[in-house]
């Protein structure tokens, strides 16, 4: 090898770059350790005590500090640190009706419907819009007319003498400046939550956000960080004496048209009246008719009194009684001077689970007196009493304008409510007097956290339009510290099973990629350090993989040798040779590029953990690569110089294979029919059983709980379909153990809201505490602890569009896929026999592994559902299926462009004999690997490690009956006769 002391002194530089690399990562493992003794569990202590450290160095050596530190550590994923992964979808809905100032105009109005209705996959909203414009408008409405576009919110952008493509350029670049807005809001947001390295990433101009949260613990609180619009508003308030008479004219007014609903527990009724009690000072019990006969009244507490506050109700009433207020019929009863009345809801009470209800005193144009743009800086604080508050400052403009509101709410003894996305958090009086300087308050029944996060949400300013989680993950941090000690067990016996068999089967030479594998593994993980890559537990699959994929191409190189040396080469010239372009080089190269290719497909279709898994396969093949023709090079080269003893072999192994005849081609009938019979088998299993498809491609909700004891799985499954939790269409399974279930449902995962979550894990709650011996808190059950063993483990949620993005985009991974590597074995081999035989043989393993599927998902002990993950797998069968088959045709093209006397038929045969080791070997390292994982690896990823290995049998099948008959059967015969006659001259 030339420039071997070039070689080797990369090699040593790049080893300690790795090695500088992965030390971060140990340096913040040991403080992240330290500071979780110190909380002793409490996750807000750990937080702010790894916060208090951020600028002190903690690497001396180098003089960094903790901050920096952790920048420049390995990132662990979700399913490894637990917390939640969420994607925010923007709506590009609300901010073109923003940008229309929310105009009335039909034919806007019916293309918006028509854009939500009608847009597919992974189509943009925007795009959707403009196509159902042009389709409604006929040509007869322009975007530039002043009721559209052409208003003061645009005004000079859109004129009225612009054509529809002028103004659909200026529309798009607003969109995109507010979404990079909305982008940059929640980067603020997100910094000041208190993760140890989040992350969020814009997806396109899509309006989707993806966030993650590592270690977050709180999982209600992090949603309402991200989804709060953080539209702030000042508002004045009408009394409850004077909404009182409206009320009761409402009441009488439903009693025509609504059937009266009980409170369904005298509990519910006592806790709303408590609560008017408890805000009044005195019993309330005259304030409402008596029950039983008041469609109204029946859910709603009215206060008679002084008080802003005009009612209270049970949190579960609020949306039928705002359904009553807001009917047409209803808002008619409203006398003149309350007409534009907004009704509005406080912050619900967590311990009587009771809002209260305000009236605030609206207008025509639904526009408060002051709003939040006038806000130029918050502050969590204590008010006089002690309790959590926030403070906020104003601009002059807002200063005076609070000022006069002030004064007037004085004057006249009224109220100012303080409304932030739609919730009333409070509505002081105003007693000593109109405030100037433009300081304000926000109080309530807060805690320290609430009153941080508020202040935190206005400080960084308010989104351009509402923000809906669409996908959601939620993984418990125990769950996260069993898949790291899945992943270390399954990687540790995985080394130790593939160093042991390269050493029995190669001897000395064995050794020597043992040496080769372990630099690969810190080439692999000092690159994910230093690109900032996040280590998920499909990526940790990916590197175990990886191990048994980085012994293949020395397995090729030494097959090769091996090969040379028993024809009467020295070693020296058989090392030559295997490490050639005409020996071992063209079907390594080729094997690697389309394992490559595919999962490049994967990197760019994958998302979360699949895109991580697609990272760390892309990166070991890379390296695995370089340690196998370099690294492995240097040792053989230094030993046959030295004594020259290797022999690639041992004294067990040292007849495998050898002389092998087998009749491969003559068997292809057989094989046909075999897989034919399969094929058959595979597509009655479609359409009688069906797929088990997750809710990544159907939508849904699905619940990993654990119990302190086994469960019934159709129990739970009967008590969750009842009427009033989630009336029917739930699944329930044996996730692993029998004390764990996998619950699947799509009760409103249509609707949107931290509000809707807290109810589906309320109800949960609620209906499975009864299957725990011991007592679990909500919180626990949901949230959990460090250390935490029973409960919510994991929460997944998938919305139906992000479902049908989800499962177009991986029709779009295979197909592309195939197709690229078709592409590419035509332009290697230029033949395309060659490219039909590979596909052929890759389209017959997916068909054999999703018929597997589909047959058994019923019955098998594991998960055996179609989700991202695997689609990664079928993509990864792709890639090594091809492996296989690719080192088969090297030696057919070789064997046919050489001097290999026989008919075309045993020139093929003779060339798939000759290769039976390579393609053993090969295939064994990565089922070895596969089977380790598979009993190691943890219940979430078994589905996923046995659809490749299920695949990797199969797909070495099809390499050696499947893709080299197909080459024989399409050459044509005039072909064969010439490559005939050319061998045996």
């Amino acid at each position: 090898m030339q420039n071997k002391g070039l070689v080797k002194f990369f090699a040593i530089i790049f080893a300690l770059v790795c090695i500088y690399q992965l030390s971060f990562t140990f340096v913040a493992s040991n403080i992240e350790d330290n500071a979780k003794a110190y909380a002793n569990g409490d996750a807000n202590k750990e937080v702010e005590y790894l916060d208090s450290i951020g600028d002190q160095k903690v690497y001396p050596v180098f003089g960094y500090t903790y901050d920096e530190v952790k920048n420049k550590q390995i990132n662990k994923g979700l399913d490894l640190e637990g917390g939640i992964n969420v994607m925010l979808e923007i709506s590009v809905k609300d901010i073109l009706k923003g940008l229309a100032n929310n105009s009335t105009n039909a034919v806007f109005n019916q293309a918006l419907d028509q854009a939500t209705r009608e847009r597919e996959g992974n189509q943009d909203y925007i795009d959707a819009f403009f196509i159902a414009f042009k389709d409604v408008s006929q040509g007869k409405v322009k975007l530039a007319s002043p009721e559209i576009f052409t208003n003061r919110i645009n005004d000079p952008a859109i004129t009225t003498d612009m054509t529809d493509d002028q103004v659909e350029a200026v529309i798009r670049k607003k969109v995109s400046e507010s979404l990079d807005s909305a982008f940059r809001v929640l980067v603020e947001r997100i910094d000041k939550f208190g993760v140890v390295q989040p992350n969020i990433q814009k997806l396109g101009e899509s309006g989707r956000i993806m966030v993650e949260l590592p270690g977050a613990k709180d999982i209600d609180r992090a949603k309402k960080l991200l989804q709060s619009t953080a539209q702030l508003e000042f508002w004045e308030t009408f009394k409850g004496s004077e909404v009182q008479q409206f009320f009761y004219t409402a009441n009488e007014t439903l009693k025509a048209t609504e059937k009266s609903d009980k409170p369904s527990t005298e509990e519910t009724a006592t806790k709303v009246n408590d609560s008017i009690e408890k805000l009044l000072g005195a019993s309330s019990d005259s304030a409402t008719p008596a029950k039983g006969n008041n469609p109204l009244f029946d859910l709603l507490q009215i206060n008679p009194s002084q008080s802003p506050i005009v009612g209270v109700a049970a949190a579960k009433d609020t949306k039928k009684i705002s359904g009553y207020l807001n009917r047409a019929d209803i808002r008619a009863l409203l006398p003149s001077e309350m007409r534009y009345v907004r009704f509005a809801w406080g912050k619900a009470d967590k311990d009587n689970n009771t809002v209260e209800l305000y009236a605030l005193k609206g207008n025509r144009e639904n526009i408060p007196p002051l709003a939040g743009n006038v806000i130029t800086g918050a502050s969590n604080t204590f008010d006089q009493f002690s309790r959590p508050s926030v403070e906020m400052q104003m601009n002059t403009k807002g200063a005076q304008k609070w000022e006069e509101l002030t004064g007037k709410a004085y004057r006249e003894g009224g109220n100012i409510a303080i409304v932030l996305d739609s919730v009333v958090y409070s509505a002081p009086s105003v007693t000593s007097g109109p405030i100037a300087g433009g300081n304000s308050q926000i109080t309530g029944s807060f805690d320290v956290t609430e009153t941080k996060d508020l202040a935190n949400i206005l400080r960084a300013g308010k989104l351009p339009a509402s923000a809906d989680i669409v996908q959601s993950e939620v993984v418990g941090p125990s769950l996260g510290q069993e898949a790291i000690d899945s992943g270390i067990t399954s990687s540790i016996v995985g080394l130790l099973l593939i160093s042991l068999w390269m050493i029995v089967y190669y001897g000395k030479a064995g050794w020597f990629a043992n040496i080769a594998l372990v630099v690969n593994l810190l080439f692999l993980f000092g690159v994910l350090a230093s690109i900032g890559a996040v280590l998920t537990l499909p990526g940790i699959a990916g590197i175990v993989l990886t191990m048994g994929t980085a012994v293949d191409a020395n397995i090729i190189i030494y097959e090769r040798a091996k090969e040379e040396l028993r024809s009467g080469k020295t070693l020296a010239e058989s090392i030559k040779i295997a490490y050639s372009w005409k020996g071992a080089m063209s079907a390594i190269v080729d094997a690697n590029v389309t394992t490559f290719l595919t999962g490049l497909v994967l990197l760019i279709f994958g998302t979360g953990p699949v895109k991580g898994f697609a990272t760390t396969l892309l990166i070991g093949i890379l390296t695995s690569l370089f340690t196998a023709i370099f690294i492995t090079r240097i040792f053989l080269d230094t030993s046959a110089v030295k004594n020259g003893n290797i022999t690639f072999d041992t004294s067990m192994s040292k007849n495998w294979f050898r002389n092998f005849h087998f009749n491969f081609l003559g068997k292809k009938k057989l094989a046909y029919i075999i897989s034919g019979v399969l094929i058959v088998a595979s597509f009655v299993s479609f359409f009688t059983n069906g797929l088990d498809q997750g809710i990544d491609f159907v939508g849904g909700r699905t619940f990993q709980v654990r119990f302190d004891k086994p469960v019934s799985a159709d129990d739970v499954r009967q008590t969750l379909s009842a009427e009033n939790v989630f009336g029917g269409g739930v699944d329930a399974k044996v996730f692993g153990e029998d004390n764990q279930l996998r619950i699947t449902t799509k009760y409103k995962v249509n609707e949107h809201g931290v509000e809707v979550d807290q109810e589906v894990n309320k109800l949960m709650y609620d209906n499975l505490k009864k299957y725990y011996s011991t007592q679990l808190s909500y919180d626990d059950f949901v949230n959990g602890h460090d250390g935490k063993q029973y409960g919510i483990m994991q929460a997944v949620k998938v919305g139906p569009t992000i479902a049908d993005d989800i499962k177009t985009d991986s029709y779009w991974a295979v197909a592309g896929s195939l197709v690229i590597v078709f592409l590419y074995l035509m332009l290697s081999f230029r033949r395309w026999q060659y490219s039909l035989g590979a596909v052929a043989a890759v389209a017959h393993d997916v068909i054999i592994v999703l018929g597997i599927y589909s047959a058994f998902y019923k019955i098998a002990p594991f998960q055996m559902e179609m989700n991202q993950h695997f689609i990664a797998a079928i993509l990864t069968v792709i890639g090594y299926s091809l492996n296989d088959t690719v080192i088969v045709f090297d030696r057919v093209r070789e064997f046919l462009a050489g001097k290999t006397k026989g008919t075309f038929f045993e020139i093929v045969n003779k060339s798939i004999n000759t290769t039976i080791s390579r393609t053993i070997n090969t295939s064994l390292t990565v089922i070895f690997v596969l089977l380790i994982m598979f009993i190691f690896g943890g219940d979430s990823i078994r589905g996923f490690i046995f659809a490749m290995l299920v695949g990797i049998v199969v797909g070495t099948y099809s390499s050696l009956f499947i893709a080299t008959p197909i080459l024989v059967d399409t050459t044509p015969e005039s072909e064969k006769e010439k490559i005939e006659e050319q061998h045996n001259e």
